[in-house]
């Protein structure tokens, strides 16, 4: 192996940049916890190889190592930093290394496509959702609007209402989030109100928008209900997996699965939504998730992610592979470094 890495260091070749690159990606992450120097050469690497890959050798290495919380924060930023919006993306929405500061910069210089990326992440602080709201699209108001994993701040709040008159998905978008307060629901409905009484806009009527807040607010309720049926064995927790997931509820389902786990609900959809499947594989293996509805999750994951039928049929084949007792021991120990962080 060794030898191999030595060779390809000699060569200066694209191609030889890109297989040296994920042969030291291999060993570097094949250790759960690396020292800060084994970091710091991992990262001297990566970086030094990056400029040498074309854009579609830099987006696969982006996609295996968007997700991994141990990457150096130096190619986190690096990655997603880069011009082509399309190495960025996955880094920008699941990364755990990448800090609001490192976001709002990115947000104040990059694309709208950085930006779209960054407003489907699954916490957003009131910061860096300032900037979007501020530089973005309509697109990106959508996004952010929707996102309930999204903090505003008031002025943010307000900008966005303000921008929103000029696009009422936007405002139709927020109001149905199941976290606003009481005062900001009042606000997003009284602006959907006024703006529905403009015949040149194409708006529901206003008590539309109020039906379909409140149809969030029950779908919260619902989703407690269920991981209350679940922990008193009424209800199980396969039917329950496999609904939210032919309906495409992504965030609800982590939920359930974070309940269910005793993990966090931005842990549980950051392992949902990241290109590894592994870590809800091996949450779903530890709850005891029978073969279809850990098919339904794959495919709520190849919906999102855009993954191909033959990846669904190879993950089942390695979910079958993983024994119980070792998932149950891996769970625990994610629990304790949790409670330790």
């Amino acid at each position: 192996m060794l030898h191999s890495l030595f060779k390809l260091a000699a060569e200066t070749s694209s191609d030889a940049r890109r297989r040296l690159l994920h042969a030291v990606t291999d060993l570097f992450f094949y250790d759960p916890e690396p020292t800060g120097m084994s970091k710091h050469h991992y990262g001297e690497i990566a970086l030094r190889a990056l400029p040498h890959l074309d854009a579609e050798a830099r987006q696969g290495y982006a996609d295996e190592v968007a997700a991994e919380p141990n990457l150096p924060r130096s190619v986190a930023n690096a990655l997603a930093g880069d011009a082509e919006s399309t190495v960025a993306r996955l880094v920008l929405r699941l990364s755990p290394v990448l800090t609001d500061r490192d976001l709002a910069a990115i947000a104040l210089n990059q694309s709208q496509d950085h930006l779209s990326a960054i407003a489907e992440r699954v916490r957003i602080s009131e910061s860096v959702t300032d900037i979007l709201v501020e530089r973005g699209d309509n697109g990106v108001l959508k996004t952010v609007g929707g996102n309930e994993g999204a903090e505003f701040s008031e002025e943010g709040f307000d900008l966005l209402l303000q921008r929103g008159r000029k696009d009422t998905a936007i405002p139709r978008t927020v109001a149905i989030r199941s976290d606003l307060s009481e005062g900001r629901a009042e606000r997003v409905m009284r602006m959907l109100a006024e703006l529905g009484a403009d015949d040149d806009l194409e708006l529901r009527p206003a008590n539309e928008a109020a039906s379909i807040a409140r149809l969030a607010r029950k779908q919260r309720l619902e989703v407690n209900r269920l991981a209350k049926d679940i922990k008193e064995k009424t209800r199980a927790i396969d039917d329950v997996l496999i609904m939210l997931a032919e309906e495409d509820r992504a965030y609800h389902l982590a939920q359930i699965i974070a309940k269910a786990s005793n993990i966090g609900t931005e842990q549980a959809l950051r392992a949902l939504l990241r290109r590894d499947v592994s870590g809800i594989a091996l949450a779903c293996r530890a709850l005891d998730v029978g073969f279809p509805a850990f098919a339904a999750i794959l495919g709520l994951r190849a919906r999102r992610l855009m993954f191909a039928d033959k990846d669904i049929e190879e993950n089942l084949r390695h979910y079958a592979q993983i024994d119980m007792t070792a998932a149950e021991r891996g769970m625990r120990f994610i629990r304790m470094k949790a409670k330790v962080a």
